[in-house]
Parts: structure tokens; sequence; C-alpha cells
């Protein structure tokens, strides 16, 4: 079965550090992680080499919903993140994985994400629209430093 790849680059107002967090706090990520119109259940999280997440999907219009979890396999803080993907619905089978990396840069953070393995079913600009808007929430997140 044919499978697709997007990659997406970013240079966030933020230190990798921060990002690095954003990724594997649970409630974090809840908040950044669904694209416009959905909401996001972290039903598991144990961030480390070999441990797992399982989290949901919601459209918030039609209640619909997916849910997929997937294995850590590579955590260096504030420099890269690696993990499998896996959905629960068997019309979308297969892993894909995902590779974020950080890099300090003079205004910030580069963050790059490579997603391999989407399923054919799944259009690839659509997955990367997806990836938009979650980043652009990302950078709500991260970028303010506020210290109060």
């Amino acid at each position: 079965m044919t499978t697709g790849t997007v990659r997406l680059q970013r240079v966030l107002r933020s230190t990798p550090e921060k990002i690095y967090r954003a990724f594997l706090n649970a409630d974090a990520l809840a908040k950044w992680i669904p694209p416009y119109g959905f909401f996001c259940k972290v039903h598991h999280m144990d961030a480390r080499v070999g441990g797992s997440f399982k989290m949901s999907f919601e459209n918030f219009t039609t209640g619909q919903g997916h849910s997929f979890g997937g294995e850590y396999l590579e955590l260096v803080p504030g420099e890269r993140l690696r993990y499998t993907d896996k959905f629960d619905d068997p019309n979308l089978p297969g892993a894909m994985l995902v590779t974020v990396s950080m890099k300090p840069v003079s205004c910030g953070t580069e963050l790059l994400i490579v997603q391999e393995g989407i399923p054919a079913v799944i259009p690839l600009e659509m997955c990367y629209l997806g990836w938009q808007e979650s980043l652009a929430q990302l950078a709500n997140l991260v970028e303010p430093d506020i210290q109060n």
C-alpha cells in the first residue's frame, strides 16, 4: 500500500526546551495538537523511550472522532523526538513515523517535522494543513514569555 510523507519547517520565537516540553506534557499537547475544529483527549502518556501514548481527536461540529497511539523511539531533550503513530481504525493501517528536530537559531528555534508512512487514504494536503494549524497553535502556546 502506498504511503505518504509530509515535511514542515517553522521558526518559533521560543527555546528548544520549551517546545520539547510542549510535545511531552499531556495538557499542553491536548491544547495545541488538534487541528482547528477538533479537541484532543490524552488518555495515556508515558514519555520515555519505549513508553507509549494514546489520544483521541473529536470533531466539535459532528461529535465524530478517531483515536490513535504510538511508542516513543527517541527522546533527546531540546533536540529531537521520534515516535510512532498508529490509528485504531483498521481502515487506516500501518504505523507512521514522526521525527521532530529542534535547533537554536538567532531568533528562537528552527523546528523540523517529518511524518512518514501516512496511510494512502489520507490526502497529504489535508495532513499538511492539519499540521500547519497545529503549529500555529503551538506558536501561540510557546512564544509568549509570561513570567507571573
